[in-house]
């Protein structure tokens, strides 16, 4: 096999994308999932997909990529095949907590080559039918820059993120985990609390609801079981964003009861929302190409095998930066 090799465990909504989108952007890949559905719709999409995890994991322990595209729960008896089969690869994951994860590769398969992944894009849907293979255009995809990580791995994962058509953030584990945790994580709650408040208002309630109920709601019809392997998998993070919640509400409350002013809460909220919207419009509006000539203004260099390199992207990223190239070892980080 080689470096633009790709072997993806999982085939859901990132795990299938994420097969469609390597192969455009010219990866070798194959696949295997353990839904009998997912491998029949795959196989008929004319993609090379095996009957079992032993199978797509033949030949993968020298420069290919594996992936682990499953939910947390199945992680364990993945990496315990991985571990069997192919001890030495190089790994990866798109699962939506990295601590977790990153234990779990160090109890289960040491010798495995790992630097953990995320990307941050999705729908409510899932399986097979619901992947595409623009779906991860323009999204962040965490890459992670823990100490230790392997800059070749490294570097070969931030680049099927570029070439899936995202922008690289580098985080590591504990960093990543405490931001989903509000945004992603914390979203999903308030969802379903949302969902359950309005539903409660009996049928003329949801005969007038609109856009911001919709809006609100949305992630709320994700299946019941990946939103809770995801939130209880990030429990102690998610339990500071929850608190946060729950102070900003009750100071809502204790305004709304006493003043029946709200404006700090909401003002505070819109302020917030303008920020990202300014954040993610300039996400969107990058237009640096992603090739061996890549303009420096704005920009800062980053040779992954000098000392410091990992340390110095974490705290980029931290500052919301983002590697929008890449050649060999040499990454270009906007800010």
């Amino acid at each position: 096999m080689s470096e633009r090799a790709l072997c993806v465990i999982g085939l859901g909504l990132i795990g299938g994308s994420l097969l469609r989108a390597a192969e455009g952007a010219g990866w070798k890949v194959r696949g295997t999932a353990t839904s009998e559905a997912d491998v029949t719709a795959a196989r008929e999409a004319g993609f090379d997909v095996m009957s079992s995890i032993e199978d797509v994991l033949a030949d993968a322990d020298d420069d290919a990529l594996v992936v682990l595209a499953v939910p947390l729960p199945a992680v364990v008896d993945v990496l315990a095949a991985v571990a069997q089969h192919a001890p030495h690869c190089r790994l990866t994951d798109v699962v939506s907590v990295k601590q977790p994860v990153a234990a779990a590769v160090e109890r289960l398969a040491p010798s495995a080559r790992y630097v953990g992944g995320h990307p941050m894009a999705g729908t409510s849907a899932s399986g097979w039918a619901a992947g595409s293979a623009t779906l991860f255009r323009g999204a962040p995809w965490v890459v992670g820059s823990d100490d230790g990580a392997d800059p070749v791995v490294w570097t070969q994962v931030a680049q099927l993120a570029l070439d899936c058509g995202a922008h690289v953030v580098p985080a590591d584990a504990a960093d990543h985990d405490a931001a989903v945790a509000r945004i992603s994580h914390l979203p999903h709650l308030l969802a379903a609390v949302l969902a359950s408040v309005g539903a409660d208002g009996g049928p003329l309630a949801m005969a007038l609801s609109a856009g911001s109920f919709t809006d609100g709601t949305r992630v709320a019809a994700s299946r019941p079981d990946l939103v809770r392997a995801m939130c209880e998998g990030n429990r102690s993070a998610l339990l500071e964003a929850v608190d946060d919640a729950l102070g900003r509400l009750g100071a809502a409350r204790g305004s709304l009861a006493s003043t029946g002013a709200l404006e700090a809460t909401i003002r505070a909220g819109h302020l917030a929302r303008r920020s990202f919207d300014a954040a993610r419009g300039a996400a969107r509006d990058d237009t640096v190409p992603i090739n061996d000539t890549v303009p420096i203004n704005d920009t800062v260099p980053i040779d992954l095998t000098t000392a410091g390199a990992l340390t110095r992207l974490r705290e980029l990223g931290q500052q919301g930066g983002r590697v929008i190239a890449l050649h060999h070892t040499r990454c270009q980080v906007l800010l």
